[in-house]
């Protein structure tokens, strides 16, 4: 079996275990990574990382090999997120703001060092569709990759990328900057 991304992927989509264990294996911890960009805690990140590869079975038999295995995942990744931020707001509107995914979001920041707290704080802070562009540019796509994975133009993908990075900027604490 040859062992590129994408031919484990047409595997793992035909039923091989091993082939699918062998794509996790490769690519587990930069879903996490991922995850934890995306939610900025680690409990969250580690729940929709084992949601992912739950999932991966069912999702990977709708991979033709048409994109990079990496983009693909990606693009699973912030599809889960999108929708556990969705009926996370969903509870949190019908449980009067208890159980919202942002207390749980603080109290992980607030585990981490000073600056990567305030990074996942400042990420807080921005709108779903920068929080996804920034991290999805955090984990060193080009702002095509981010653009195409978030289906939008590259102009739009860019411009969030700016926007994100204006704001934490803006959000730095006065000690931080130069």
């Amino acid at each position: 079996m040859s062992d590129t991304d994408q031919d484990l992927a047409l595997a793992a989509a035909g039923g091989d275990a091993d082939a699918f264990e062998a794509l996790l294996e490769r690519h587990y911890d930069r879903l996490f990574a991922l995850a934890f960009r995306l939610t900025g805690s680690r409990t969250e990140a580690e729940d929709l990382t084992q949601a992912i590869c739950a999932a991966l079975p069912s999702k990977l038999a709708s991979y033709r090999g048409q994109a990079r295995v990496t983009t693909w995942l990606y693009r699973v990744a912030v599809n889960a997120a999108t929708d556990r931020r969705r009926r996370a707001a969903a509870h949190a509107r019908a449980a009067q703001g208890w159980g919202d995914w942002e207390v749980n979001r603080r109290k992980a920041a607030a585990e981490d060092s000073a600056q990567v707290a305030w990074l996942h704080r400042a990420m807080a802070q921005l709108s779903d569709n920068l929080r996804d562009t920034l991290a999805l540019v955090l984990d060193d796509l080009t702002h095509a990759e981010v653009a195409d994975l978030l289906g939008v133009s590259a102009g739009t993908g860019s411009w969030r990328s700016s926007e994100a990075k204006k704001a934490l900027a803006r959000s730095r604490p006065a000690e931080e900057t130069p």
